[in-house]
């Protein structure tokens, strides 16, 4: 019998375990020994702080990252074949959902193998629910363009949308420049268009705020290199 593919949730920042992982979580980690992970080094960091008794040593990571080959990440499912549970582990937050992850998802469904989605933090899915915004229809872009004027255009084009379909938009920038998204989301949308700044998640410096762009207008917070997430609706 194959072994499960459990996707591990991991905190959004350095928040304490019990905050935000639920119990189980830890009890199931115990028990796995092979981890597909973004960065060996973090994930064993969390590991040991989620339970101080696992054993490093006698656990095998496969690291998943931009330079890793299809043929490496279906081979890191070979150790299911003998019956042993995987764990897949992002940088943070829940696996799959904007990360690597998602192939090795999607591996995993192609050898018939059982996924097991665990319970933890999504900063998209917090961020919706905390900005009042439609949780009825709402898309998650990623990054957008970071040139001027594709950006310029990305953020009129994501702002249009909102407004024929009624539907939330989401997106993310690299933290050190969210600063500069944030003005330039002010400077191209209507004054009365909804912006949600999400900021530090789940930690004790959480900010999220809901304004207009004519109430933002001059009374912007600091943002740079903490993460954050960008949601509008016209």
């Amino acid at each position: 019998m194959n072994g499960f593919l459990y996707l591990i949730p991991t905190t959004l920042g350095d928040s304490s375990i019990s905050s935000v992982i639920p119990a189980d979580v830890g009890i199931l980690l115990k028990q796995i020994k092979h981890f597909i992970v973004e960065d060996i080094r973090t994930a064993r960091r969390y590991l040991k702080k989620v339970d101080r008794s696992i054993d490093i040593d006698e656990l095998t990571f496969y690291e998943l990252n931009k330079r890793t080959t299809p043929q490496q990440k279906s081979s890191f499912l070979n150790a299911a074949k003998k019956g042993h549970h995987i764990g897949v582990i992002s940088e943070a937050g829940c696996p799959g959902v904007a990360d690597p992850g998602a192939d090795i998802v999607a591996a995993a469904h192609q050898q018939n193998m059982k996924v097991v989605p665990l319970v933890g933090p999504s900063s998209i899915l917090l961020s919706l629910m905390a900005s009042g915004m439609n949780g009825q229809s709402f898309a998650f872009h990623g990054y957008i363009p970071i040139k001027s004027e594709d950006r310029a255009k990305a953020i009129k084009h994501l702002e249009g949308l909102s407004i024929r379909e009624k539907q939330t938009q989401i997106f993310i920038e690299a933290p050190y420049r969210n600063n500069h998204l944030l003005k330039d989301i002010l400077s191209n949308c209507n004054t009365k268009t909804r912006v949600c700044v999400a900021c530090d998640i789940t930690l004790e410096t959480e900010f999220i705020k809901t304004k207009t762009v004519a109430q933002w207008k001059g009374k912007l917070p600091e943002l740079h290199k903490k993460p954050t997430i960008f949601l509008i609706q016209g």
